[in-house]
């Protein structure tokens, strides 16, 4: 395998975004505000995936496109190497995005009107799909647990008292955003058996597994623990945030079970638009060819979410737990001073730096900080935030 480092691919220097139809940028667009806000990267996607984006596009083929064999096999290939899950392309069925993956799963979710579990806070589009599909929510909030660093864990006491005889489904984000949590074999186990007691289906959103940061967190596919887990599991997965490419709209399920699978694929007919023909494309291309990409990625964004550590460490009123995967932080902001700071998204975008809301992942007082940018960009926005919390 060739060395890996960040040099051979450079991540110091990103294509001029301010200049794309990038949404990240364009919503500060005319201002001095860095955006580290919705969840893509700055920097380019793998040379691998463009070089077979510009075959394509001189081949002058933008037509409907259906699932090749060596694309199938790049994606069975990678999720082997990268996962150590052994799955048969048959149980994958591509998608359009992962959200549409959940709102699919929460159709499955008997019938309207039961409930559908989930581990707050979470990524958004989480929160309003049971109610998409005529389902009712149930959140139950994960806890600080002060023998892992401050890692956030499930209360699984709390999770059993909100799930009643109609919770029918368990969605889960694995690694988690906005925690950056990548869960350990005990608590996917844990997780898994409450749902086969309780015969409900789980939808693992997997999108971030192939962003671990932390070695010793490696991500494990919840339908790799047990037949019982893997026949009531829909997960979902992408090469979109790991190599870059969401503008895309690539993804897919992995469904072992062949009952479920065809249930899946009902509840998709006359709602899902196929995956377009670069999709495709770039998802062979990611799995087969970017794969020492990702691992010098991996090693940037390692510096990164240490930069991201140590200096909201000198921050005073805000702190943050470890980033095990993702290139996202998650701020605990409610020790800032409220009257400057009642709403800390508002604050520090009037100072320079626009994040996510926790609000909108059912956490008033956290931001999100999105660090998948330059070293340089990053260390800017930090200072701008030190900057801002010392003046006020």
């Amino acid at each position: 395998m060739p060395h890996h480092d960040a040099v051979q691919y450079d991540f110091d220097t990103p294509p001029d975004r301010r200049r794309s139809h990038s949404i990240k940028w364009s919503r500060v667009a005319g201002r001095d505000v860095i955006p580290m806000w919705v969840a893509d990267m700055d920097f380019a996607a793998p040379p691998p995936v463009l070089q077979a984006l510009q075959t394509q596009i001189a081949m002058g083929d933008m037509g409907y496109a259906a699932p090749w064999p060596s694309l199938m096999s790049a994606i069975v290939d990678g999720i082997a190497r990268d996962h150590d899950w052994n799955i048969d392309p048959d149980w994958i069925v591509l998608l359009p995005g992962v959200v549409s993956g959940f709102n699919l799963a929460c159709l499955l979710a008997g019938e309207p009107g039961d409930t559908v579990a989930t581990l707050t806070p979470v990524y958004p589009p989480f929160l309003s799909a049971p109610h998409n599909a005529g389902r009712k929510l149930v959140r139950s909030d994960m806890v600080q647990d002060g023998a892992q660093g401050g890692r956030w864990v499930c209360d699984f006491d709390d999770l059993a008292a909100r799930c009643t005889s109609r919770t029918r489904l368990l969605m889960l984000c694995n690694p988690h955003n906005p925690v950056g949590r990548s869960f350990s074999r005990a608590e996917l186990s844990q997780l898994g058996e409450f749902a086969v007691a309780r015969d409900m289906l789980i939808c693992s959103d997997e999108i971030h597994c192939g962003l671990v940061l932390n070695p010793n967190t490696p991500h494990i596919p919840l339908a790799t623990l047990s037949e019982d887990i893997a026949r009531r599991t829909i997960t979902l997965m992408a090469p979109s945030k790991t190599w870059n490419i969401p503008g895309l709209s690539c993804a897919f399920a992995v469904i072992p079970d062949a009952a479920l699978r065809r249930r899946f694929q009902r509840a998709a007919e006359g709602l899902m638009p196929h995956t377009n023909v670069m999709g495709l494309i770039a998802t062979e291309a990611a799995y087969r060819d970017a794969h020492d990409w990702r691992l010098a990625l991996l090693d940037y964004l390692r510096g990164n979410a240490e930069l991201v550590q140590r200096s909201i460490a000198s921050m005073p009123g805000i702190r943050t737990t470890p980033v095990d995967a993702t290139y996202l932080a998650w701020l605990d902001c409610r020790e800032l001073p409220k009257e400057k700071t009642q709403n800390p998204m508002a604050f520090f975008e009037a100072n320079g730096v626009l994040m996510s809301d926790g609000r909108d992942f059912g956490a008033p007082g956290f931001l999100r900080l999105n660090f998948g940018c330059s070293r340089t960009l990053l260390n800017e926005a930090l200072t701008r935030m030190q900057h801002a919390i010392a003046h006020i």
